[in-house]
């Protein structure tokens, strides 16, 4: 099937379009399934974001600790992008607002152009090929000469690296002011381009025009759908009623009502922490017009509200835009509520919160505003570009037609009791198990057991994803083989890979008491190579192509009610992993398709962590009753793992004792219980690969395809295009490329 082919010819594009109804996806960092998704079901999609000098970083682990290095991916250039010098734009920042006669003015600005760059996003098996346009930051005058003639080299080149600074690193360190500074800035730098961008667009009398005839901005919504993807680009909204008000001179209610019918906004996220919160002063400094219409929409927000629920000050204070304490701070969320038509989860459990809890309020005084669409990923990526060895046993079984409708995975299921299906989808994983042993072994000089159970959890480090729970499990193993070292041990390697983010304290200790706990374990003779802990350094999605089809067990762990969906448990699924998990995220649809009985699920549903929580969560009643809890935490308490600190780690069981919301004791137990039915089906190779084929012919509703569609149809109201490029030996009318 060509899965290791990129389907892409040197050749010189002639574009052929007809523009119905086009829309954006704007986000701070673009979701490649879903740009591959809208390419392939031929929707007219544009991806936006920053194109970051350097990636979040290169993680280095030195003596257990993680070490963060620039990623400076564009040192070698990148041959897929190309710039668009003749589209530069600028962006305002600071500045002051003047009260005219003919409206507000922002004036006094500090300018940096916006340079875009652009890279092709083609369709699998089809004439469509979109974009995906990143803004470069740069400044207006690169180098005063002046100041460089008088010997003031750092001045000479200053105003350049204020500017540059905005696109140079990706999640820049917020802990700090001057981190918040430059994050705010980068989240007003994508939206401001990319508005300017989309209106020039829409202005043009045709598509490669650059003569702007279009004025009339009635029908902007049935032209363009933004989708917000998560609160980062939540400064679209009040952007984009600044430049219908101030620039375009549109009356109030009509601009809103134009902007509300064009945004909509995808929640990724239940956790209170993660939801953005700016400070109203910093935003009066940077975007000081900003705030004004801000102001303005959160006081005919509450008007509303007061309207359809009088006398309800508890409810005017929760729903309010801006909170009111010892900082003021302007609630991201709930501006992207408010201006929306359109609010979605991202999974059904998580839509449910969203709705009922989270957002309660907002659901209440526009309920018909609330959806669920399931993520997905897109299965020419992950299985055919990944997996090329089981995508082509599926074939074999069912066709290629598959990778472009996933749901006919199901046909699978008439192989699940096939000996002959069976022992080559178990000769598959076996061969993929190989090849990422032999990678560790060149790449990280680590050695280890193709044969052994391959027990993966691999995302970014953070406590509510309980990488802890699944240390004190190898801890748990390790005891179980000292205590009896003849016993009969399933031989297992714990792979844990991801990125802590690098003001979070917690998840850095988190990886060291990973890397402290691996090195005990690794080096004594009595437990040999009956488990194994491999911390895998910087993780990242090429690697993740490497190690998800290695997989035997997916670890999906999360306390019950935190995680939004997760996409990493899907990729899993489909490349057949089984997994353990709780009911939380996308996990509960994956048992919904699969059956309860072929995942591995364990642990307090959400009503449960729920009624805990109303009790009382008490980590040392767990802890006193669960003898085998009770030596790990001692062991790590008392320096086991780090004799020469002993007290290393206290502030890691300080937390778990007295504050850990995530409530790792509290499923400990039910956890250890069901990773012992693991090992037991695992040493029965037929029926664990009987569930491998029942998973992987169950998870054919996670194609981003199907997210897709869902989104076309009932938040954008487009239809894919069913456009078609004429052969080259036909006579076509070529369009000038300059123009797109």
């Amino acid at each position: 099937m060509g899965g290791g082919r990129c389907g892409v010819a040197g050749v010189e594009l002639e574009p052929y379009t007809q523009w119905g109804r086009w829309y954006v996806v704007l986000v701070m960092q673009t979701r490649t399934c879903f740009l591959d998704s809208m390419a392939t079901l031929g929707l007219a999609a544009y991806g936006y974001g920053i194109r970051y000098e350097y990636g979040i970083f290169n993680q280095k682990i030195r003596d257990g600790w993680q070490v963060e290095e620039a990623d400076d991916w564009l040192r070698h250039g990148n041959p897929w992008e190309k710039a668009r010098p003749e589209y530069m734009l600028p962006v305002h920042f600071y500045g002051r607002v003047e009260h005219a006669k003919s409206g507000q003015k922002w004036v006094d600005t500090q300018v940096v152009l916006a340079l875009p760059y652009d890279t092709p996003v083609p369709g699998y098996m089809n004439n469509t090929v979109n974009t995906m346009r990143l803004w470069s930051a740069r400044a207006p005058n690169d180098f005063n000469l002046r100041d460089f003639n008088v010997g003031d080299y750092i001045q000479a080149v200053l105003d350049r690296n204020l500017a540059e600074n905005i696109s140079r690193v990706l999640y820049p360190n917020d802990n700090f002011f001057e981190g918040k500074e430059l994050r705010l800035k980068q989240e007003y730098f994508v939206v401001a381009a990319t508005l300017q961008d989309i209106i020039r667009r829409f202005k043009a009398s045709k598509f490669g025009s650059t003569e702007s005839v279009r004025t009339i901005f009635d029908s902007f919504p049935d032209q363009v759908a933004i989708q917000l993807n998560d609160t980062h680009p939540a400064l679209a909204i009040p952007e984009l009623m600044r430049v219908f008000v101030d620039i375009e001179k549109l009356p109030w209610t009509k601009a809103w009502d134009i902007t509300k019918r064009t945004f909509a906004y995808t929640n990724h996220t239940v956790l209170p922490e993660a939801l953005e919160r700016w400070p109203v002063d910093l935003v009066e400094k940077l975007l000081p017009r900003h705030l004004q219409i801000i102001y303005e929409i959160n006081q005919r927000h509450l008007d509303k509200v007061t309207a359809l629920f009088p006398n309800d000050l508890d409810r005017l204070r929760r729903m309010s835009l801006i909170e009111e304490g010892g900082v003021k701070r302007i609630n991201m969320a709930h501006l992207c509520i408010v201006g929306s038509h359109a609010v979605n989860g991202v999974a059904k459990i998580h839509s449910d919160i969203v709705k009922t809890q989270v957002f309660k309020d907002f659901a209440d005084l526009e309920p018909e505003k609330f959806q669920n669409k399931t993520n997905g990923i897109t299965p020419r990526r992950w299985l055919l570009l990944c997996n090329p060895g089981l995508a082509e046993l599926i074939a074999e079984k069912i066709g290629e037609d598959y990778v472009k409708d996933l749901s006919q995975l199901i046909k699978l299921h008439k192989f699940v009791n096939d000996d002959i299906f069976i022992r080559e989808v178990s000769k598959v994983k076996q061969e993929n198990k190989v090849k990422f042993a032999q990678l560790l072994e060149k790449e990280y000089r680590v050695k280890i057991n193709p044969s052994s159970m391959f027990d993966v959890h691999v995302k970014r480090i953070h406590e509510y994803k309980r990488q802890l729970m699944n240390c004190l499990h190898i801890i748990t193993m390790y005891n179980r083989i000292k205590r009896d070292p003849m016993k009969p041990f399933v031989p297992r390697t714990v792979i844990i890979g991801g990125k802590a983010a690098p003001g979070y304290h917690m998840a850095k200790m988190i990886i060291k008491l990973i890397t402290a706990v691996g090195h005990v374990v690794n080096n004594d003779p009595v437990v040999g190579n009956k488990l194994k802990v491999i911390f895998l350094e910087n993780y990242r999605v090429s690697l993740a192509e490497k190690v998800i089809p290695a997989t035997d067990l997916s670890e999906q762990i999360s306390t019950a009610g935190t995680e939004a969906s997760g996409t990493g448990n899907m990729k899993f699924m489909l490349n057949g992993a089984l997994t353990i998990g709780t009911m939380d995220g996308a996990n509960v649809e994956m048992a919904e398709e699969a059956g309860e009985e072929n995942l591995f699920i364990f642990g307090m549903r959400i009503q449960e962590v729920a009624e805990l929580d109303k009790k009382g969560y008490n980590a040392q009643e767990y802890y006193d009753k669960l003898p085998e809890l009770k030596q790990a935490i001692d062991q790590i308490k008392s320096g086991f793992f780090s004799p020469m600190q002993p007290d290393l780690f206290n502030e890691v069981t300080n937390m778990l004792f007295h504050h850990d919301r995530f409530k790792v004791f509290a499923d400990y137990e039910a956890y250890v219980k069901c990773q012992d039915k693991v090992s037991q089906l695992y040493m029965n190779a037929k029926e664990w690969t009987k569930l491998v084929i029942r998973n992987i012919a169950a998870s054919g509703k996670f194609s981003s395809d199907r997210t897709i569609k869902e989104y076309a149809r009932e938040i954008w109201n487009v239809e894919p295009s069913d456009t078609k490029i004429p052969p080259p030996n036909e006579p076509r009318d070529k369009i000038d490329l300059t123009s797109l």
